[in-house]
């Protein structure tokens, strides 16, 4: 389980400190499938990294299977069992896509094993199990290489930063369908942000956010209409006046 207790983040500016997650409360459960949605500068990607290490809290504490993992860094959460995959893949000059995975997974692997996590997201494997994972690659391909290193680790928590940013409808599509699987077969938490409709339909959570707070959490048969309602009467207020009918 993951806790956060009363989580703080602030950064420094030139007008002074800006709080970007305020006083916020917490929990993942284990075996959940849980999104993070919410307007964009809400603080999603700051809790992402917060999570993950990358940032630390500047008030509040945060727990993972009741460790204090606070002041922990990237590495040693790592070690305890959370994965981290970024908004932007990370591109690694010089290191085969075999290479990767087997960092991964954290054993030699055979070729023939490697192959099946990249099978299991979708790309045949012959064609980039010997590849650099480099600018030669697509974001899509980026993207689903990384997911394949995220299974080979198979974590207790696995936490995804907007996994369709930048991709095209078919990887989207590609991805859907392996967060699928992930759903089914993980015997972990998974942890997206996203604002995908089709991502938020196969979570068992959702948690809204907005101004560095939670403002709704909830099974997604509860969360998701109020979501899908509220972005269905903005959707024709916007229709209404453009057809200029609100004069």
């Amino acid at each position: 389980m993951l806790t956060l207790e009363n989580v703080s983040f602030e950064v420094r500016e030139e007008k002074g400190q800006k709080e970007i997650i305020r006083d916020m409360n917490l929990s993942i459960d284990d075996h959940k499938f849980v999104v993070i949605t919410g307007p964009n500068g809400g603080g999603k990607s700051t809790l992402a990294k917060l999570i993950a290490g990358i940032e630390k809290p500047t008030a509040g504490k945060v727990y993972f299977d009741g460790t204090d993992i606070t002041q922990m860094g990237v590495t040693e959460r790592a070690n305890l069992g959370i994965s981290f995959a970024f908004q932007q893949p990370v591109r690694f000059k010089g290191i085969q896509v075999l290479d990767l995975i087997r960092l991964a997974a954290k054993k030699n692997l055979s070729a023939v094993d490697a192959c099946q996590y990249l099978s299991e997201v979708g790309l045949c494997a012959k064609d980039y199990i010997n590849r650099e994972v480099n600018a030669s690659l697509s974001g899509g391909e980026l993207k689903r290489i990384e997911i394949a290193t995220v299974l080979a680790r198979n974590t207790k928590m696995s936490v995804f930063d907007e996994p369709e940013a930048g991709i095209d409808l078919w990887s989207f599509q590609n991805l859907i369908r392996v967060f699928e699987r992930m759903r089914e077969g993980t015997d972990g938490s998974i942890l997206i942000i996203s604002h995908q409709e089709r991502i938020l339909n196969i979570a068992d959570e959702i948690v809204v956010i907005a101004d560095g707070r939670i403002t709704r959490q909830g099974a997604r048969e509860e969360v998701l209409p109020t979501l899908l309602g509220t972005a269905s009467a903005v959707d024709a207020c916007e229709k209404f006046y453009q057809g200029g009918s609100g004069k």
